[in-house]
């Protein structure tokens, strides 16, 4: 099969690879689409210790099966396998699993690449009114759907009354101002430094967006959720909650600088930490996905898999405008 292969820091050859083998539990998914996530464009840079090259990166994926049961239905794929048996497993927190794999990073490829071989378990169908291209949004909005779950249950106000910040307009970010919403939450604005998709993203998607000078940082926010997770952002972040607030982090940009602890303390904020999803959260995103309840999932931009190294490099250069490009096989 085509595989993009991640080569080195800034470098992807697009060429032959061994077709996956699938192994016990396991079926063979013909990829539809695969997106470019921050951490694809982390590790393209070279800034991620956990995805040495050579490697198939990507884990955004929708397809067709083409093995067992469920051979010929269209899914979306959680990219996250975990072991079912320890005891974040079993109390229903298997993001933690001290097991965990995730598709991208060894012992497992990723999907840009012509097939797939994943767990059945780790598949949600698709009906046929949601297209692949929707589908393959399922795995970005569910770190978002997962991070307003958890900072839904610390708010101590109604949630129908919060007023909510989103930092950050890519997939991640987006996924979440659109959980937000999903889930109750009707007063968000979102943050966004580029005004291009800023512009897009508020007449796409209908929420107000806001550039960083525009941005209230004098403590007015019951919720924050950083998708970026930079220095500045975490400032910002720190700056924007109320005291007795809550700040919920996703952005796995850097790792330094930028929580006020101080400010964190004397105001009695609340820091939530979030990582990818359950497989609750993963399935609770499809099903909202796929009762229209997360908008109309039209902002993403389809590119050949083959064109994947331009894309990446558009990405990095700031050229692109929609949240989420999403790589599909030229065959």
């Amino acid at each position: 099969m085509k595989a993009l292969v991640y080569t080195g820091p800034e470098a992807q050859s697009y060429q032959d690879v061994a077709d996956p083998v699938p192994v016990q539990d396991e079926v063979l998914i013909r990829v539809a689409h695969t997106g470019i996530c921050g951490s694809d464009m982390h590790a393209y840079l070279g800034h991620d210790e956990r995805r040495p090259a050579p490697l198939i990166l990507g884990h955004e994926v929708a397809g067709t099966v083409q093995t067992g049961p469920l051979s010929g239905r269209h899914v979306t794929v959680n990219p996250l396998v975990t072991c079912g048996k320890c005891e974040a497993c079993k109390s229903g927190r298997d993001n933690l699993c001290t097991e965990r794999q995730i598709i991208s990073m060894p012992p497992r490829e990723g999907g840009f690449a012509d097939y797939l071989a994943m767990p059945e378990r780790n598949l949600v169908t698709v009906p046929d009114h949601v297209s692949d291209a929707q589908a393959a949004l399922a795995e970005p909005i569910a770190c978002g759907w997962h991070a307003v779950r958890l900072a839904r249950a610390a708010l101590r106000c109604e949630p129908a009354e919060a007023r909510t910040l989103v930092i950050g307009g890519g997939a991640i970010g987006l996924g979440a101002a659109l959980s937000l919403r999903a889930q109750g939450m009707p007063d968000v604005r979102l943050v966004e430094p580029n005004e291009s998709r800023g512009q897009f993203l508020a007449k796409t998607c209908g929420i107000e967006v806001l550039t960083p000078e525009e941005a209230d940082t004098s403590g007015q926010y019951d919720l924050v959720i950083d998708g970026v997770g930079y220095a500045a952002t975490r400032a910002a972040a720190s700056a924007s909650v109320k005291p007795g607030g809550v700040i919920a982090h996703i952005g796995l940009g850097s790792a330094d600088g930028g929580l006020d602890i101080r400010r964190v303390t004397l105001q009695e904020i609340t820091f939530i930490g979030t990582y990818t999803y359950t497989a609750e959260d993963f399935r609770q995103t499809a099903k909202a996905m796929f009762e229209g309840r997360l908008g109309a999932l039209n902002w993403v931009e389809i590119r050949p898999l083959s064109e994947g190294q331009a894309a990446f490099a558009d990405l990095r250069a700031g050229k692109i405008s929609v949240p989420k490009i999403l790589l599909s096989p030229n065959t």
